[in-house]
């Protein structure tokens, strides 16, 4: 570190004076003459010196020497050239004065003084700027290089660049620093028009995304490295088809988010994953509304090992809360959460608790020992086809549960209570979306008789969690197809976990009570198109090396989901990707005996008979899901 201080300091500052002195004489013999120059050096050295002055007296303020030049960029370049002007300048005016003042030093008129002060000045800038830019190509030079003759030439990947912006220039610089990954870039391709048949940082572009086949097949391309962060999912889609079609292997420059996120690993460059699909938007979120209601607070998470659960743990524990208490009746789970947060936050751990919404009185207990100030409520059961087989503890499990927590953070004043929803609780086919709709009723009830704010957050898939689709085709990939589908025009909403958390935060700090909040999910995923681009990810040609199967739908299974009732109708927030369904005018009164037919018929295990009843007490729920499924089946065949 102090050898690198003194290379700034005091070598370049040595450059720039040596450089002065030499470009001083030169103005002076250019603009005089060999003889009078000669004779006028001693004469001009006051200018010389006060000129000299001006100018690294400017660089020295504006910050120029403590730059370091191998790694500097534009705006260190502006500053020098901003630095040099106004020193320049100075020294014109500095020139006038000294000639006025000393008349008797000069045997020139002062136009000569003042051409002399001008050429020093402006030749000793660029000489300035030339002595930094020569240093740092000189200190990259090494990273430019070909490999020396002791590499194995054929030992080395090569690989094409697709995309060539800024992405595409971080990459190239970062894989030399990265010497054991034995890569060689070949060139890059970028559809602009304009870019082709030029070089990026000395690589040439060699066409567009139509050419990638063909320049993996002439240039035999080992890998092929996506730097295109920006690019819209469809482009997306469109390039990674293309590339599937060439057997080469894939990878990708993340987003700038992401690669502070993964900051400590090797390179920027990892594998394409399923989310880079998607077509949206970095989150931004509001932190000191978070904050404020996280900070020094007790923070309680139902189902804190869970998916959406753990994720939430995770970002709750970045705003500093008092303790975050996390119940959950998977041990596995709950101990590898713990001990991840044990890791990261060694002097704030969590208390973790191994216990069930059914039970009541262990709630209880929890409850009057840990007074939590917010709940955010993530149990229950979620699995569409399991629940449809046993409705009894879907029922058991995320209504009676879910009253369990409301009625205990009623009784220990919770100040504000979160309930996670899905989906599926609009308009449900199913038994698991009929319960969670049952669950923002009780939620939305709740808000009439308690100090409690209660609300509930609602939301669609979130890729990778336990029970998604994303593990189980890459598991059927694994073992060489085929892919199941249940139906080839099923679409859903898709999310990815840390998207979810972090929004449901936001959403929470927005409740005053009885709100369902609604998240923008984006754009709705056809599943088959999901599978097709997971295969093409895998390294592999969708229905030629991995089949797709499409197997039919499963019980209670929607064809495509809605994330919003009609009669709740829509209410923006301070955040464009969270809205608000209106409140509902049900009350704990009017709900009591339906909770009541629920208790009875969860207890009889009869499904036929707990779907029936469930028809009653959920107005909204579809038993029969062909009845809405059989029109989009039919919408879809006429658009095909």
């Amino acid at each position: 570190m102090k050898d690198s201080k003194i290379f700034r300091n005091r070598i370049i500052a040595l450059f720039d004076l040596l450089g002065a002195v030499l470009i001083y004489l030169f103005s002076i013999i250019f603009n005089l003459g060999l003889r009078q120059g000669t004779v006028n050096v001693v004469h001009y050295g006051g200018i010389a010196i006060a000129t000299m002055l001006l100018l690294y007296g400017s660089f020295y303020v504006a910050g120029v020497y403590r730059i370091l030049w191998p790694f500097a960029g534009t705006k260190d370049y502006v500053r020098i050239t901003a630095s040099a002007v106004v020193g320049s300048a100075l020294a014109m005016l500095a020139t006038i004065m000294f000639r006025y003042i000393f008349p008797d030093q000069f045997t020139s008129n002062i136009r000569n003084s003042l051409r002399i002060a001008f050429m020093t000045t402006a030749m000793a800038s660029v000489y300035s700027i030339f002595i930094r830019m020569f240093i740092r190509v000189l200190c990259k030079l090494p990273a430019h290089t070909e490999p020396s003759g002791d590499t194995d030439e054929e030992n080395l990947k090569k690989v094409l660049i697709v995309g060539a912006g800024a992405a595409a220039t971080m990459l190239i610089k970062d894989l030399p620093v990265n010497a054991n990954l034995n890569f060689k870039i070949v060139g890059l391709v970028d559809d602009n028009p304009a870019k082709r048949g030029n070089t990026l940082c000395g690589y040439p572009i060699l066409g567009d995304r139509n050419d990638i086949p063909k320049l993996c097949k002439a240039h035999n391309i080992d890998q092929i490295f996506l730097a295109l962060p920006s690019a819209s999912a469809t482009d997306k889609n469109e390039i990674i088809e293309i590339c599937s079609k060439t057997k080469v292997k894939l990878k990708t420059v993340p987003a700038i988010d992401q690669m502070i996120s993964s900051a400590g690993k090797k390179s920027m460059i990892r594998n394409v994953q399923i989310e880079d699909l998607l077509d949206r938007n970095p989150i931004v979120l509001d932190n000191k509304e978070i904050s404020g209601y996280i900070e020094g607070k007790v923070v309680m998470v139902t189902g804190g090992g869970g998916s959406i659960g753990s994720e939430l743990c995770r970002q709750i524990m970045k705003y500093n809360p008092k303790n975050l208490v996390v119940v959950d009746i998977y041990e596995n789970n709950a101990y590898d959460l713990q001990m991840e947060l044990n890791r990261h936050y060694p002097d704030n751990p969590p208390t973790v608790l191994i216990a069930s919404i059914r039970d009541k009185e262990r709630l209880e207990d929890i409850f009057k020992e840990y007074k939590p100030y917010i709940v955010f409520h993530a149990a229950a059961h979620k699995h569409v086809p399991l629940m449809e087989h046993s409705p009894c503890e879907a029922i058991k499990n995320n209504v009676f549960g879910t009253l369990n927590v409301t009625m205990c953070a009623d009784k220990y004043k919770v100040k504000r209570f979160v309930m996670i929803s899905t989906d599926k609780a609009v308009n449900p086919t199913n038994i698991m979306g009929a319960t969670k709709r049952m669950c923002e009723m009780i939620v939305q009830s709740m808000q009439k008789i308690s100090e409690t704010e209660f609300v509930a957050v609602r939301f669609g898939n979130v890729l990778g969690s336990n029970g998604s689709v994303i593990p189980l085709f890459k598991k059927q990939i694994e073992e060489g197809g085929p892919v199941t589908v249940t139906h080839k025009d099923i679409t859903r909403f898709f999310m990815t976990i840390p998207e979810a958390a972090q929004l449901v935060l936001q959403a929470a700090s927005y409740a005053k009570g009885g709100e369902i909040f609604v998240l923008d999910m984006g754009k709705p995923v056809r599943i088959y198109d999901l599978a097709k681009n997971i295969i093409r990810l895998s390294g592999y040609t969708p229905g030629v090396d991995i089949k797709i199967e499409v197997t039919g739908l499963r019980p209670g299974e929607k064809l495509y989901e809605e994330l919003l009732m009609n009669e709740e109708g829509l209410k923006k927030t301070r955040h464009e990707k969270i809205f608000i369904g209106s409140p509902s005018d049900i009350t704990m009164e009017e709900l009591k005996p339906s909770l009541d037919l629920l208790h009875e018929a969860a207890e009889s295990n009869d499904a036929d008979k707990i779907k029936d009843i469930v028809e009653k007490v959920v107005p909204t729920y579809i038993k029969n899901p062909e009845v809405v499924n059989k029109p989009r089946e039919q919408e879809a065949a006429l658009k095909a």
